[in-house]
């Protein structure tokens, strides 16, 4: 499609609209972070690590660091197993419901985060009798990760067909020599990528972890939110969140890489 010059000109100018609203007000997290006025003054009068420092020494940010890589690894295992389970059943098998069931499993990406974390609490305490903690955390992350590896391995199987497959069990390779040889090499990127989503997505919560978490349990974003709005605090929280937007660049750059691999 031929665009005139004024056309063009307007995409271009939309799209860095777009693109400004989403990362100017994370820039300026970043430089706040080195920002030497404890007020945030703009423009910065001057920059320091000071509070880099101060993140770094902070035994507050340490433990919720460590709570917040437990629970996503913990959500990642879950999702990568159930999720993968899960695309290969709707992928493979013809069977009653099977679009429902689909369905079904991409559904709790898409509801309100705050209805997932009441209906997990009330599940945990009212009906199961758990005590809320890190475990419920990881269940909880759980049930929206595992769309991501979901729609990950699934959009990987169906692009990659079953005749590479049914050639290797023409020449005599049973099912699980088969998935050794054949199948988990080409699924392994869509794998990784699936899982480095859900761990970025689990790392990032902070409703259903709201509702899920007992007493003592705080991931990073909810150190980040209970400091927010402490003044001696607040230098501190800037460069917690700087880092974390930093970091989660490298999960979502490699899954984007990993799922546009060709085959």
């Amino acid at each position: 499609m031929n665009l005139s010059r004024t056309a063009r000109a307007m995409l271009w100018a939309a799209l860095a609209g777009g693109l400004g609203v989403i990362y100017l007000p994370l820039a300026i997290v970043v430089l706040n972070s080195f920002n030497s006025d404890r007020t945030f003054g703009w423009p910065p009068p001057s920059f320091t690590f000071r509070w880099w420092s101060a993140a770094w020494s902070s035994s507050g940010v340490r433990d919720a660091l460590w709570i917040s890589v437990q629970a996503g690894l913990g959500a990642t295992a879950i999702a990568l197993l159930l999720g993968t389970m899960a695309a290969f059943a709707v992928q493979r098998y013809r069977f009653f419901g099977r679009d429902k069931v689909s369905l079904l499993i991409v559904l709790p990406i898409a509801l309100p985060g705050i209805v997932t974390g009441i209906a997990l609490s009330n599940t945990f305490h009212s009906v199961l009798g758990l005590p809320l903690g890190l475990f419920t955390v990881i269940v909880g992350h759980a049930t929206f990760c595992v769309v991501t590896v979901y729609n990950n391995v699934l959009a990987r199987l169906r692009r990659m067909g079953m005749n590479i497959e049914e050639a290797s069990a023409d020449l005599g390779a049973d099912t699980f020599a088969t998935f050794r040889l054949v199948t988990f090499p080409m699924m392994r990127s869509a794998l990784l990528a699936g899982g480095l989503l859900a761990f970025a997505l689990s790392f990032d919560e902070i409703i259903v972890t709201t509702f899920t978490a007992g007493a003592g349990v705080r991931t990073l974003p909810i150190w980040i939110f209970e400091n927010l709005f402490r003044p001696n605090q607040a230098p501190v929280v800037n460069v917690v969140a700087a880092a974390l937007i930093l970091l989660s660049v490298v999960p979502i750059y490699l899954a984007q890489r990993l799922s546009g691999e060709r085959h």
